[in-house]
């Protein structure tokens, strides 16, 4: 293997937040280097520089031995870096060999586009891939999973020597994160560098040569997979021990706060449910089975066509979020970026867009709006230079957190949690769960949706179990276990 790229001394600042000061890191040709972190160490900012999108202070940037200066997005691309971010980045209405070859078209007679050469080529890359996608399909109408493998046959084909994929799993099923796993293997054996960033360490031990860790800015380690183990590896991102992680508090439950009978629509059956003051009612099961779907119904964003809903006993109608709201419940959507913040705006005015609904007049009074975001952003320990910063400037986990001051703000007592740790670090996931335990301490109920096997057993004090867009099992604290939430989700339980 010889060096594809080199990065060194790298510096690199923004307003009141230095990130790194003198960085290092390397890439070998043939090679699938990891790097783990936590939210916030600096992965996201690598990337940027690796790929050109960010120019750093200070530092060399080596590519196959010559230095080449500060990068921009295009001579990146000239040189063979091919970034592959976690959201697509592909023109929907073309065709997979339009999106292949886009701003690099084959021309016939020095001006006519070589449809055909197209179509050929792209056939090749997508059969050496191994996969089932045609040249001729039109990207929209792909799932998430074929459209990554879009995005990294379009490296191949723009002859890429470097490819860097950014969380490509964060939302993909079981078996498209196999058959993406099997496709960076590919790659590999090909002569390409691979630098793979993942929160999912599982992935990392299938397919790293070797891992990098960052935490704060400043590399911490470089390991060979072969020897390293998910314990030392979990302790050099956080800094911590391993057993601080997943043990969470448990509270006396009081009287039932939030009950549905009998509830259907949005693909959801017939379910029924409640939760108590101070309890977190977990809802597990496989990809497809109506979870998301549920909190939905519950929430009033998709419409109930039967069923009925209680809160303290008393019966409620929430055929809208705002009725929801108005009914104190509060809903951490899957997304934070898509449906839980707004990200070309503030801090602020995040934090209190959810109690306009309550009768607020949006942006009366700007300096007590101020007032109340420091108040929560001081509460909930939110990294952030100002109220003022825009929040797609954040880290994942500070992020996840604004979302929270914007419905704690609204005085809220019934939450539901969709996925709440998905494509947050490790550290920032026990921060989140401390959160949730005090919601709790405070006599709040909480429904929690989540495919994360570890969080669903250490937080919930019940689960119920979904499949096909019924509730087909229930477990007691007593009874939760990786084995038993499996049975009733893949049907092992009649």
């Amino acid at each position: 293997m010889s060096e594809l790229l080199r990065i060194e001394n790298i510096c690199k600042s923004f307003p009141g937040v230095k990130v790194f000061d003198g960085f290092d890191f390397d890439l070998m040709s043939g090679e699938i280097h990891c790097v783990c972190g936590e939210n916030g160490a600096g992965k996201s900012t690598m990337i940027k520089i690796l790929s050109g999108a960010y120019k750093p202070d200070s530092g060399t940037y080596y590519f196959e031995g010559k230095d080449v200066g500060a990068l921009t997005p295009h001579s990146a691309i000239e040189l063979g870096i091919q970034t592959i971010y976690q959201e697509h980045n592909l023109c929907p209405q073309l065709s997979v060999a339009e999106n292949l070859f886009i701003g690099k078209e084959v021309l016939k007679g020095g001006f006519l586009i070589d449809r055909a050469s197209m179509v050929s080529r792209a056939k090749e890359v997508l059969e050496y891939l191994n996969t089932s996608i045609s040249p001729y399909d039109i990207v929209g109408s792909l799932g998430s999973g074929a459209q990554k493998t879009v995005e990294i046959a379009r490296g191949l084909v723009q002859q890429s020597k470097v490819m860097i994929l950014d969380e490509p799993t964060a939302s993909f099923n079981r078996e498209e994160s196999n058959h993406l796993l099997e496709i960076v293997r590919t790659l590999r054996e090909a002569g390409l560098g691979i630098i793979y960033i993942s929160h999912h360490l599982e992935e990392v031990f299938q397919i790293a040569d070797r891992v990098t860790v960052i935490r704060d800015g400043e590399k911490i380690n470089t390991h060979p997979i072969e020897g390293l183990t998910e314990e030392k590896l979990i302790k050099e991102m956080i800094g911590r021990d391993v057993s601080m992680l997943f043990d969470r508090e448990t509270f006396e439950i009081g009287e039932e706060k939030f009950r549905v009978e009998n509830v259907s629509g949005n693909g959801v059956n017939d379910i029924s449910l409640h939760v108590r003051k101070g309890e977190l009612l977990g809802v597990a099961g496989m990809v497809g089975s109506g979870r998301t779907e549920l909190l939905e119904l519950l929430f009033g964003s998709a419409h109930m066509s039967s069923g009925e809903c209680f809160i303290d006993g008393e019966k409620v109608k929430i055929n809208s979020p705002k009725q929801a709201i108005a009914n104190h419940i509060c809903f951490i959507t899957e997304s934070r970026q898509r449906t839980g913040l707004f990200l070309d705006h503030t801090v602020v005015a995040n934090c209190v867009v959810a109690s306009f609904s309550k009768g607020r007049k949006a942006l009366a009074m700007p300096a007590e709006e101020v007032k109340i975001a420091e108040e929560y952003i001081d509460r909930l320990s939110i990294k952030t230079p100002s109220a003022l910063q825009k929040a797609v400037f954040l880290s994942g986990g500070n992020q996840q957190k604004v979302v929270l001051a914007k419905w704690f703000i609204t005085n809220g007592e019934i939450f539901f949690f969709d996925e709440p740790s998905r494509g947050i670090d490790i550290g920032a996931k026990e921060e989140i769960y401390v959160l949730m335990s005090n919601l709790l301490r405070e006599g709040k109920s909480i429904v929690m949706v989540s495919s994360d096997m570890p969080e669903l057993i250490s937080m919930s004090d019940r689960i119920m179990v979904m499949r096909g867009g019924r509730f087909v099992g229930e477990l007691s604290k007593e009874e939760i276990s990786e084995e038993n939430i499996l049975k009733h989700s893949i049907g092992g339980v009649k």
